[in-house]
């Protein structure tokens, strides 16, 4: 049977109703076809970037600080990975119920949360908390809120807490320096974050990392001068004595001879940077570089050593001192007791005023002043430390005998406990004045000579009669084992019309082993109110403790196992440690 006669069967209206079907299906795929290459060809560029908008996101790789260490590598300060929850207000506004839950978890204020949020809504970044620990961080990820976040950021760690605090300083919240060292060596600590390109969910969840946009730079490492061990141990004798002196503050400085490296640097009272909900601005400077204050008699033998330089005078020298005071204007200057004529070493350890006024009143202006500014006093320090004082030293066109006269037993004239320490370590190098450092150097820098060999181990030799000689003013800075040379001074401290006659700044400043000196130390004790207040008696045995105990931990010999080159002897008249005297070669 043919097929012919079957489809003539079929009725009309269902083959034009299948034409009409299959006419729609066949627009319809045009147009599918005509969508996809409009889509794919035509907007492809318009469409994929608005996906790119919904999707796609340029996130922040935080990078690191450098690390700060002391000379040795002991870490000094670190960054630790923390995280900071942030969220995005247009989202989490869409569940304001899940306020409550995030605030909750996170010891907030609900209702505080909550106004937050609302009045950000044009925003799509918002912090809540910064610097949470990764552990307590997660939990707040693990609540599932949308519109919440976690974004990796490093926090600031110093292992030696307040020990070293005025010294490291700090860095802000978001990891920038802001006093100490962190502030002076941020542009070289300081990380540069990176980019990168990512495909994120509905959720803000990372998908897929696309590419690299700019890869993160870490903080270059910075290794310090300091010996943490010499740093510790500052600290702890240091603060002893201003608790036992009951004194407002203190310092020390302690330098190596050799090549100008500070070893330790401390205040007190000090500050733990780790605590910054209890920071105390009045308690971030660094006293020892920052403050100053009137040296007293500690910067007698620089102008002994002025008046070596210029000729008049050697250790060999006489001064009458007699009858115990000196008239300079209408202006008066006594020593506690007349000591009659006496040498210039007997001078320095009986810290006489008479004899000193005389010594400085013979000199030219100019030659004291060329000799303290040689030794650093009146200009900063090389250490770049923020905040660094200058002192205070006019120039010698303005001196007039009484003032000349003051200045010589340490009045008129400001210091800071970094330019004292300086300054006798200048002394120490025998005339050769280093650039002082906060970095380890790995050979001695060559420095400058501002002072004759002759005259510093003429000075240092008499220097150490006011350590061991009868009667002296600085018997307590002794170190077992070691000569010492250094000098006391105790200062009034100024106050609204003069000066105090119950405040006073006690100081001891040295260097050690006196034979080959290695190591210079100024010690600075303000306001002592236990009693006692003279330098001997308050700054000298903070001296002798650290000094001593830093002089065993390097590895110093003691002196009488030092050979000592005959042109290196501090003095061509060594001191007898039994008498206290100065015995003639």
């Amino acid at each position: 049977m043919s097929r012919r006669p079957e489809r003539a069967n079929v009725p009309r209206s269902f083959r034009w109703r299948a034409y009409f079907a299959f006419g729609l299906l066949a627009c319809a795929a045009v147009g599918l076809i005509w969508r996809a290459v409009n889509l794919q060809l035509v907007n492809h560029s318009f469409l994929s970037g608005q996906g790119d908008a919904r999707f796609t996101r340029v996130v922040s790789i935080s990078a690191h600080r450098g690390m700060i260490t002391d000379r040795y590598g002991e870490p000094l300060a670190v960054s630790t990975p923390v995280d900071s929850v942030w969220v995005n207000p247009k989202q989490i506004a869409a569940v304001t119920d899940q306020i409550p839950r995030l605030a909750a978890a996170l010891h907030l204020d609900a209702q505080a949360l909550e106004r937050r949020v609302t009045s950000n809504l044009d925003r799509e970044f918002l912090y809540v908390v910064r610097h949470l620990p990764p552990a307590e961080a997660q939990k707040i990820k693990d609540l599932g809120i949308p519109g919440v976040y976690l974004a990796r950021e490093y926090e600031r760690y110093y292992p030696a807490g307040e020990v070293a605090g005025q010294l490291l300083g700090f860095t802000d919240v978001d990891d920038a320096g802001q006093e100490g060292i962190e502030l002076a060596f941020d542009h070289w600590l300081a990380g540069e974050d990176g980019e990168k390109r990512v495909i994120q969910d509905g959720y803000g969840r990372v998908v897929q990392d696309v590419e690299s946009i700019r890869p993160a730079r870490p903080g270059r490492d910075l290794v310090l001068s300091i010996d943490l061990r010499l740093q510790y141990l500052a600290y702890r004798e240091l603060k002893r004595a201003v608790q036992e002196q009951r004194a407002r503050s203190g310092s020390i400085v302690v330098l190596d001879v050799q090549t100008g490296e500070v070893l330790a640097m401390v205040d007190q009272p000090a500050f733990n940077p780790n605590d910054r909900d209890r920071r105390q601005p009045d308690l971030y400077r660094n006293r020892a570089a920052t403050d100053i204050f009137e040296p007293g008699s500690s910067i007698k033998p620089f102008f002994v050593a002025a008046g070596l330089t210029s000729g008049q005078y050697s250790d060999r020298s006489i001064i009458d001192t007699s009858p115990g005071y000196i008239k300079v204007g209408a202006k008066i200057f006594p020593d506690e007791h007349d000591l009659g004529r006496v040498d210039i070493a007997t001078i320095l350890a009986k810290s006489s005023n008479v004899g000193m006024a005389r010594i400085a009143l013979s000199l030219s202006p100019e030659l004291i002043w060329t000799t303290l500014t040689d030794v650093g006093f009146g200009r900063v320090t090389a250490s770049g430390y923020p905040g660094e004082s200058a002192g205070l030293l006019s120039n010698y066109e303005h001196w007039r005998p009484i003032g000349i006269a003051t200045m010589s037993h340490g009045y008129g004239i400001s210091v800071t406990p970094l330019q004292l320490a300086h300054a006798y370590a200048t002394l120490g190098s025998f005339g050769v004045l280093r650039p002082i450092t906060l970095l380890r150097v790995d050979s001695p820098p060559a420095g400058e000579r501002v002072l004759s060999g002759r005259v510093c181990r003429e000075l240092i030799g008499m220097l150490e009669s006011v350590v061991v000689a009868e009667g002296a003013t600085g018997k307590k800075a002794a170190i077992p084992g070691y000569e010492v040379a250094g000098k006391t001074g105790t200062a009034r401290l100024a106050t609204a019309g003069g000066y105090s006659t119950s405040l006073y700044m006690s100081v001891f400043a040295g260097v050690a082993p006196a034979s080959h000196p290695r190591l210079a130390a100024a010690v600075v004790i303000d306001e002592p109110e236990a009693g006692q207040y003279y330098g001997g008696d308050v700054a000298a045995p903070v001296f002798s403790a650290v000094v001593g105990s830093a002089l065993r931990l390097i590895g110093i010999p003691p002196d009488e196992q030092i050979a000592v080159p005959a042109d290196e002897q501090p003095s061509s008249a060594r001191l007898d440690r039994a008498t206290g005297t100065l015995a003639r070669r």
